[in-house]
């Protein structure tokens, strides 16, 4: 069910995002104006692979999960979009159709702004163009440095990179004292395993070394960082 205004806290993601918070105040205003608000129970489909694009998108809560479907009809996760990242503009700009599904995971709210509104605002703000400009070289950066990793770095060093990203995301104070950070983002390990290109047993095989080292603790609900610099001492050292 569409819902007309964000929370308190969904606007804050959505203001703090990395990229949003550095466009104009004139800019931001002229974005969330013409933006709706929809909310989606876990599992629930945002948008498919092969749909004609009709808006850009941004998570303010949960996360989006990101996936397409192998030849043999199996589920492949690829990324999670976290709260105050925007997404689905490729597909606006060029023209084609979708190129992978979008699930909610968890409780998710969107936010989505409609084509013409989406191109609407590049005519009025020359920044925009820049700046979507800017995003895409970001996105560049990144998947050059996951193909990288995926040829260079054991599985050891991805998954330590990958827990550092996900506490970076998703982290939250455990509730047990401490330095300790939870990762909020509930992840079967399969799941996990989709991420890094690797088979859940192997992934579990890593997941039980760096809890023998205790530099994580692995929980029924999730994982637990309870040291951030051994993860960072594994993936800087590539072993």
């Amino acid at each position: 069910m569409d819902e007309p205004i964000l929370t308190m806290q969904e606007r804050e993601a959505i203001n703090t995002g990395r990229w949003f918070s550095t466009l104009s105040p004139s800019l931001r205003h002229d974005i969330l104006r013409c933006a709706h608000v929809k909310r989606f129970k876990d599992g629930a489909l945002i948008c498919a692979r092969g749909d004609t694009p009709e808006e850009w998108i941004a998570c303010a809560k949960g996360a989006v999960r990101v996936s397409s479907t192998s030849l043999t009809g199996k589920q492949i996760t690829l990324t999670y979009v976290e709260p105050g990242v925007w997404f689905g503009d490729v597909a606006l700009l060029d023209g084609d159709k979708r190129t992978h599904d979008a699930y909610a995971h968890g409780d998710t709210t969107i936010v989505m702004v409609s084509k013409p509104d989406f191109f609407k605002i590049l005519e009025t703000h020359v920044e925009f163009y820049q700046a979507i400009l800017r995003m895409h070289a970001r996105r560049i950066r990144g998947l050059y440095g996951l193909v990288e990793d995926l040829n260079t770095l054991p599985l050891r060093a991805r998954l330590a990179k990958q827990l550092l990203h996900l506490a970076r995301s998703y982290g939250i104070a455990d509730l047990n004292g401490g330095n300790n950070i939870r990762i909020g983002l509930q992840l079967a390990q399969e799941e996990l395993a989709q991420l890094l290109g690797a088979s859940r047993q192997r992934v579990n095989q890593e997941l039980k070394g760096m809890e023998r080292e205790e530099i994580i603790r692995i929980e029924t609900g999730g994982l637990v960082i309870l040291s951030r610099e051994g993860l960072l001492k594994i993936a800087e050292a590539g072993d």
